[in-house]
């Protein structure tokens, strides 16, 4: 049985969440959890919680045992881009682009 949890609208790049999924992907939940747990990166935490509300998902569902569920999918996608301006010099302006993202994650059971 697959258990699903998504965030989106996260306000930290797809480049640097992707980094930090690549750690825990196709890893059991409980050693998923504690190596976000003591990874210094910012995406850490937001992919800590959305796997936390994965696993309470699953536990919500009743049908399968929590210890055995393992991140069987993970992915990030691109959300939609802030522009701001930043004065530049001789009266030019340049774009600075706050880029967002949405993150996915599946559950399976082993």
């Amino acid at each position: 049985m697959e258990i699903k949890s998504s965030t989106r609208f996260v306000r930290i790049s797809p480049r640097k969440l992707r980094l930090v999924g690549d750690l825990v992907r196709g890893a059991m939940v409980g050693d998923a959890l504690n190596t976000l747990k003591f990874t210094p990166k910012r995406g850490a935490k937001v992919l800590y919680k959305t796997v936390m509300s994965a696993v309470a998902n699953a536990e919500q569902k009743g049908t399968v045992d929590v210890d055995s569920l393992y991140i069987k999918s993970l992915w990030v996608d691109g959300g939609p881009v802030l522009r701001r301006y930043l004065p530049r010099a001789q009266g030019r302006a340049t774009i600075v682009r706050k880029r967002t993202s949405h993150l996915n994650v599946i559950l399976g059971e082993r």
